[in-house]
């Protein structure tokens, strides 16, 4: 987990001191929509072959080839920071991102004993990415705010943006170190040895629900992450305070995972989602009316708490219904569908922020994740296809 945490936190700063870069530089809310939706555009053609390569190699031969990806796009970004560049970084740590999360939870959820087991391994796992969503922001914006006055420059000018994307560029290294020594666990011998092909995985009428499930809660996820620092922007709020508002989303998230462990044989995964879907419109209902970055900062938490219980539910379903030769691909599947999403929706939250305002934004994600609660209800009926 201390692994995924450094190279998660990566991605999260970059993902935080990148749009400030392009905000402060005069780009407007579409060109932030562009470059956050890069993050995700490698992972979409990656996130499948990354798949067939973890269900192949494992764990450490993945991890090691994104690391090496993630340094080359902070570097860059630290040493040449320039829009085009920053395009590149994203790419790179997205895709980097992208792959060793799905060699991880692939050796996470084959190491699980049965269901329960699931929920409670993937509980603890999911508290990697809540920690790095909240330590990559925050240590970014404060680097941005006050790096420039200790080396002798101005608040939040050219030296704090680069003091944040080289941090970005130290934690992958870190991530290698955690992970280098882990033990490998036995490979699946496939028939032929070809492994099967995860394409008739959408066949299932459980995984259509399940990816539709995930992919509204990803927008979710997406939407926060975009208006927020243009709703900062726009209120006068520093980086610190919008990173701060990042960060106590993620602790939030972390928190509530740190109990689920505690209750995953008490839990039922569509229970758990439907309810999480419910809450989370009620609060994008009332999250842009707050007053102040306290208030704000208020609803984080409560999403943060929200959202935070439901990637566990969702990975345990995912290797309930899916056979164990195809654990990666269906990793991967769920990967390329949210995060083809994330590609296109975070240029449609600019585009939308100009034209309606970034309000408007939160609330159609709203309805639209309240409607999609029926389809998490209906995750409770239907057989597995495979198991655990």
């Amino acid at each position: 987990m201390s692994g995924h945490v450094c190279l998660h936190a990566s991605m999260a700063g970059m993902r935080l001191a990148a749009p400030l870069w392009a905000l402060q530089q005069g780009y407007g809310p579409l060109a932030v929509g562009f470059l956050l939706a890069l993050f995700s555009l490698s992972q979409v053609f990656l996130a499948l072959p990354a798949g067939r390569f973890a269900d192949r190699h494992g764990l450490r031969k993945p991890v090691s080839w994104a690391v090496v990806a993630s340094i080359s796009g902070a570097t860059a970004a630290a040493l040449y920071p320039h829009f085009a560049v920053l395009c590149f970084a994203a790419l790179m740590m997205g895709g980097a991102t992208g792959s060793a999360a799905i060699a991880l939870q692939r050796h996470v959820g084959r190491a699980a004993a049965d269901a329960t087991d699931l929920r409670r391994v993937f509980s603890w796992l999911s508290i990697g990415p809540a920690i790095s969503n909240f330590l990559g922001p925050v240590c970014a914006g404060l680097l941005i705010d006050h790096a420039g006055v200790w080396l002798g420059g101005k608040v939040a000018d050219h030296n704090g943006f680069v003091a944040a994307f080289a941090l970005t560029a130290l934690l992958p290294s870190l991530a290698w170190c955690c992970v280098r020594t882990t033990r490998e666990l036995e490979p699946v011998v496939h028939a032929g040895g070809v492994p099967p092909s995860a394409w008739p995985l959408f066949k299932e009428p459980m995984m259509r629900r399940l990816l539709l499930v995930n992919w509204l809660l990803s927008s979710c996820w997406d939407v926060h992450t975009f208006v927020v620092p243009v709703l900062g922007h726009e209120r006068g709020y520093s980086a610190s305070v919008i990173g701060t508002i990042l960060g106590a989303f993620a602790v939030a998230a972390a928190v509530v995972r740190v109990f689920l462990p505690l209750l995953a044989s008490r839990l039922r995964e569509w229970a758990v989602v439907t309810t999480a879907m419910v809450v989370t419109a009620l609060l994008f209902a009332v999250y842009p009316l707050m007053p102040s970055a306290w208030a704000m900062g208020v609803c984080s938490v409560l999403l943060g708490l929200t959202l935070g219980t439901v990637q566990p539910m969702i990975m345990s379903t995912l290797h309930q219904i899916t056979p164990h030769a195809l654990h990666g691909q269906a990793i991967a599947l769920r990967l390329m569908t949210i995060n083809l999403s994330s590609v296109l929706m975070p240029m449609l939250f600019g585009t939308a922020g100009v034209v309606v305002g970034v309000s408007v934004v939160f609330w159609t994600v709203g309805a639209l994740v309240g409607l999609g609660s029926h389809a998490a209800w209906r995750l409770r009926a239907g057989p597995h296809t495979g198991s655990p």
